[in-house]
């Protein structure tokens, strides 16, 4: 979204390199991409109407004719099951759960094609996230979205995505469709974060793999394999050369992990057991 320039490298969206775009020019872009806050509390402006909000997006941009911005912010709010006469209120007037509603359909006001979705439920209660990730999956069918979901909470990815990147300290470990990185994870990060899912049944157990050592810092990361400190599997190799990310004959095509061992990880460890 460039909210922050990155310092380095190149962001590529429809063609276009976003680090390369003028400011009028990534305004324009933006109408594309759009995204959905963490904090649903702190990015509503509480001095504004939710009708202000919805149509300052709009005028902005330019997308809807002043004329009918009324009746779009009333399709809006019923789009993210929201009462039309509530865009008459104030933000503090909300809960939680509505709030995030309205940051959606703010994200959705001028018609992007990708919304970036950063922790958009981990400052909700459980049940308030279900409802949310229901309305985020309706939507996505219905107006043909992309999300780049961003959270920690693997029950919420497995839930909500369609491919899976998987990071540890700034870097991709591994990439797979959904079902093949949960019942084949190849990373031993991803392995053990698999591993701490708990599974809602007292009579089922899993051998918890338990990482030793402490996370290194990212203003200093290690060299070579930024996973090496912590890692069963490390050899000399792993603190000197960084491994690339690639697949295998023993993976699919698109399943791709950061290791120089995933040959011998494969073939000596059992696929994490997944929670039901």
């Amino acid at each position: 979204m460039r909210l922050d320039d990155p310092t380095g490298g190149e962001i590529f969206f429809d063609g276009d390199n976003l680090m390369e775009l003028k400011k009028s020019d990534l305004r324009q872009k933006r109408k594309e991409m759009q995204i959905i806050f963490q904090d649903p509390y702190a990015s509503l402006n509480p001095r504004q109407k939710v009708k202000q909000i919805l149509d300052e997006a709009m005028a902005i941009q330019g997308v809807v004719p002043k004329s009918e911005r009324p009746a779009r912010i009333r399709e809006l709010m019923e789009l993210v099951g929201l009462r039309p006469q509530q865009a008459e209120r104030y933000p503090f007037q909300f809960s939680g759960g509505q709030r995030q509603r309205i940051g959606i359909a703010r994200a959705l006001s001028v018609d992007p094609k990708l919304i970036v979705c950063d922790e958009a439920v981990s400052a909700l209660d459980v049940s308030t996230q279900a409802q949310v990730l229901n309305l985020l999956k309706k939507l996505q069918n219905e107006l043909n979205l992309t999300y780049l979901f961003i959270s920690h909470d693997l029950g919420v990815v497995r839930h909500i995505s369609d491919r899976v990147i998987v990071m540890y300290l700034g870097k991709i470990v591994e990439i797979a469709d959904k079902k093949d990185l949960f019942d084949h994870p190849r990373h031993p990060y991803t392995r053990a974060l698999l591993s701490a899912i708990p599974i809602p049944d007292p009579t089922k157990k899993r051998e918890r793999i338990v990482l030793q050592g402490d996370v290194p810092s990212p203003m200093n990361p290690p060299s070579g394999c930024r996973f090496h400190t912590r890692c069963p599997f490390a050899t000399e190799v792993c603190k000197t050369e960084e491994p690339e990310l690639r697949s295998t004959e023993l993976m699919n095509d698109s399943h791709m992990a950061a290791c120089h061992h995933i040959e011998k990880i494969i073939e000596t460890q059992e696929d994490t057991p997944l929670p039901q």
